[in-house]
């Protein structure tokens, strides 16, 4: 039940792309999302939330990165709703061979190993190409 509301979160977000009223066109054909969801482990914790949510700033400097949003989970008392997390990035790569690339890109691994494993003790990632 948790990875199908994780999915049907990611697919909420992915919908939520579509154009209305000159809104974001949607993502074209090679694009990749990539929703990364984390579970601190000072669940709720504001201060790792922030730092969480700065070090995206840190990523939109890497190749092939054509979006990058973050937030937190949306309380919810509906049962198709996972919001166990506190913290998702959603992220768009223009091709799954810049996804590959950001995987071992040294910025990425540097926030991986000294921000985000350090302070989560779940991830969850799920990616979908268009």
């Amino acid at each position: 039940m948790k990875r199908f509301s994780a999915a049907c979160l990611l697919a909420l977000s992915i919908v939520s792309c579509a154009p209305m009223g000159g809104g974001t066109p949607p993502p074209q054909t090679g694009h990749v999302d990539h929703l990364v969801l984390l579970w601190l482990k000072r669940p709720g914790n504001a201060e790792d939330k922030r730092k969480l949510h700065d070090a995206a700033e840190e990523l939109k400097q890497i190749p092939g990165l054509i979006s990058i949003r973050h937030g937190d989970a949306l309380p919810s008392d509906r049962d198709v709703v996972d919001d166990s997390f506190d913290v998702a990035y959603i992220t768009t790569f223009d091709s799954v061979d810049s996804l590959h690339a950001y995987d071992t890109h040294p910025v990425h691994a540097k926030l991986a190993d000294e921000l985000i494993r350090p302070l989560c003790r779940k991830i969850i990632v799920y990616d979908v190409k268009h």
